[in-house]
């Protein structure tokens, strides 16, 4: 028998005014499985995280979160948020940082022992950061920054990972390991992972399914199902090409090519114009 679905969306429109971003989506994300979000800007792709976050309401249809309706603060689901560097100055240690996902909803004075200071260090050597967990964030560098906001939102064992464009701003060998620590929390622990990002190919050997955002429509399959020229073309009411070049997806549209106010715009099987190739 199948587990009961970590995220359940039926019928789900999300509206603003006269614009409407997506309707009637119809989603279940399993325990386990890793769902990447795509699409151009300002197709509602962070709109998407903040409605499952509890932070905004759908215009209509119904939403379940790990069984019960979406609500703010909810321990069941731990966020990585957009990669945003510390001040250089600041004086926080990774470790505290860490140790916020731990016990940070909790009021008072906090009295750290051994479980807690045994969480933190299981935590940091989980994503690789053991040798630099008593360094200050600031002294860090994107990559290893966000290694530890990835430790700090699995922190609380979540049963719903959200991830906001985590990979902005980092070279390819950091993109490589931070989609590597989020597709192991997924299919180590069971946890469901929405992930939204503008390009796919660091994350592809991670993702059971694609959600793709654009011009108020969706498609919803597997890499293979929807990064396709005439999935994607149908998508967006125009040709947009699909090249699979070594292993890595590109998608190619033209630059004068608009749906509803958003078309394919550049970008490597996320958001495109002319044809330019990221790994």
């Amino acid at each position: 028998m199948s587990s009961p679905a970590a995220i359940s969306l039926k019928r789900a429109t999300l509206s603003y005014g006269s614009r409407t971003l997506w309707q009637d989506l119809n989603l279940e994300i399993r325990p386990g499985e890793f769902l990447a979000v795509l699409g151009a800007n300002g197709s509602g792709k962070t709109s998407f995280l903040k409605i499952l976050l509890g932070l905004s309401q759908l215009s209509s249809g119904t939403l379940s979160v790990d069984g019960g309706p979406a609500k703010r603060g909810n321990r069941a689901i731990g966020y990585v948020p957009q990669q945003k560097n510390f001040a250089p100055d600041t004086a926080l240690r990774a470790r505290d940082l860490v140790g916020l996902g731990v016990d940070g909803n909790k009021w008072g004075v906090r009295l750290r022992g051994r479980e807690y200071r045994q969480r933190v260090d299981e935590l940091l050597e989980q994503v690789g950061a053991t040798s630099y967990g008593r360094i200050p964030v600031g002294m860090l560098s994107g990559g290893e920054q966000q290694r530890l906001r990835i430790a700090q939102a699995i922190a609380a064992k979540p049963k719903v990972l959200l991830c906001d464009e985590p990979l902005l701003s980092l070279d390819l060998f950091h993109q490589r390991a931070v989609s590597a620590l989020v597709g192991h929390q997924a299919k180590a622990n069971g946890t469901a992972v929405v992930f939204v990002t503008h390009e796919i190919n660091p994350i592809l050997e991670h993702v059971d399914r694609v959600l793709y955002l654009a011009g108020g429509r969706f498609t919803l399959g597997t890499p293979e199902e929807v990064m396709r020229t005439d999935v994607l073309s149908k998508l967006y009411g125009t040709h947009v090409e699909v090249l699979n070049m070594d292993g890595r997806l590109v998608v190619v549209g033209r630059p004068d090519s608009v749906v509803d106010g958003h078309g394919p715009h550049t970008g490597a099987a996320g958001d495109t114009a002319g044809m330019v190739v990221v790994s």
